[in-house]
Order: structure tokens, then C-alpha cells, then sequence
């Protein structure tokens, strides 16, 4: 249920992501980071903005909000935790590589009906452990600091220190099946295997809302 949660709020940020990369030419967002007196102004109230706007310009914008408040949200089609041995080299993926992957015989894509997230989580220190920059101290009367080796801590300590998690989300509930077929088909061409540990559901694929 939380990793459903989870999810379901990353959907939400992808979301309000585009819409503010779409307003931002009528409001020169990404401009204000330049001016102080302008930049402490931006807070959660943009997004109203945007929604209560009339103006032309924000349309594509109003409809994300709007998509939001009515929870027709972008749909979670899979993921899966790229391999310890292609971290150190690994390319980021864009809705172009899900796109360049897909077959013939489905609704053909388009990279704005995808998008992708990537999430790294570590111990502070990427792929390396943590503890080898930690030096300790024997006492408090000492200035003498050593690091202390893994085995005389744990052999439960573990001994790889960062995931990569690649996640895929279909922007149109419809072509949600087409969107994971395509990402299936990423995965077999780049890494000779499915690294996804589930298949998407049929009922997911099939359905057209939350």
C-alpha cells in the first residue's frame, strides 16, 4: 500500500512538473532565479495561478492542473533497478529510448506521451561505503583516529551501497499496455533480459482510470 502511495504522489510531482515547464514561458519562471526580489515570491500559489488563468497561453498548463484535481493522473506502467555491474557507465534513459523500442502492431508512440523518472538512492556516498570516510577515535584523550574495516563491525553489513531505480509512466491512461511493451522491449535490447521483476497487470493496461 505505501509503495502504491509512493507511486501515486510521483505521478502528482511529474505532473505539476510539466505544467510549470509549460507556463513558464508565459511567466518566466525559470527567470526569476536570477532576481532575489522576484524568486522569494514563488511558493505553492503558482499553481492556482495557473489554474484560475483565462489566459490562451496557459491552456496546456490549466488542463495538467485541472487532470490533477480531477486525479486523471499519468499511470504507472513498471520499473526496475538497473543492474550493480551498468551503474558506473549508465546512460540515462528518455522517452525517446522507450519510443525508439517499440514494435510494430500497437498504437504508435510519441515522447510526450511518456515519461520517465529516475531515482537514486544511496548512503550519502554513491556506489562507495560510507564508513571509509569515517575515521573514530579510541578516547576522548587521543587525537589518534583510525577507520574501523567492515568485518570487525558486520558480516551483515551490505556489500553493495546505491540503487538506481528507472520508472515509467504512460502520460495517457490509454496507451498505458503500449507505453510497457515498449519499456519491456528497452530492457531486452539494452540488458539482453527483462530487469523488471513484475509484468504490468492486464486489468492496468486494459483500464482507462484509476
Amino acid at each position: 500500500m505505501l509503495c502504491h502511495f509512493f507511486l501515486f504522489i510521483q505521478a502528482i510531482e511529474l505532473m505539476v512538473v510539466d505544467a510549470l515547464t509549460l507556463a513558464n514561458g508565459e511567466l518566466s519562471i525559470s527567470a526569476s532565479i536570477h532576481e532575489p526580489a522576484e524568486f522569494w515570491k514563488l511558493d505553492d500559489s503558482i499553481v492556482k495561478q495557473i489554474e484560475t488563468s483565462d489566459k490562451q497561453e496557459l491552456k496546456k498548463a490549466r488542463d495538467l492542473v485541472w487532470r490533477i484535481r480531477k486525479r486523471d493522473l499519468y499511470q504507472f506502467c513498471n520499473e526496475y533497478i538497473v543492474p550493480k555491474d551498468k551503474q558506473e557507465h549508465f546512460k540515462s534513459i528518455t522517452p525517446q529510448d522507450i519510443v525508439c523500442s517499440q514494435k510494430n502492431g500497437d498504437p504508435p508512440l510519441k515522447e510526450e506521451d511518456i515519461a520517465v523518472s529516475i531515482v537514486k538512492i544511496d548512503l550519502t556516498r554513491g556506489r562507495n561505503n560510507p564508513l571509509e570516510s569515517i575515521k573514530f577515535f579510541q578516547d576522548y584523550e587521543t587525537d589518534f583516529k583510525f577507520p574501523i574495516r567492515d568485518e570487525l563491525i558486520s558480516h551483515l553489513l551490505p556489500s553493495f551501497y546505491q540503487d538506481m531505480i528507472v520508472r515509467v509512466y504512460s502520460k495517457k491512461s490509454e496507451l498505458v499496455g503500449a507505453v510497457s511493451k515498449a519499456f519491456e522491449n528497452y530492457q531486452l535490447k539494452t540488458y539482453g533480459r527483462k530487469a523488471q521483476v513484475h509484468d504490468t497487470p492486464e486489468k492496468k493496461k486494459s483500464r482507462l482510470r484509476y
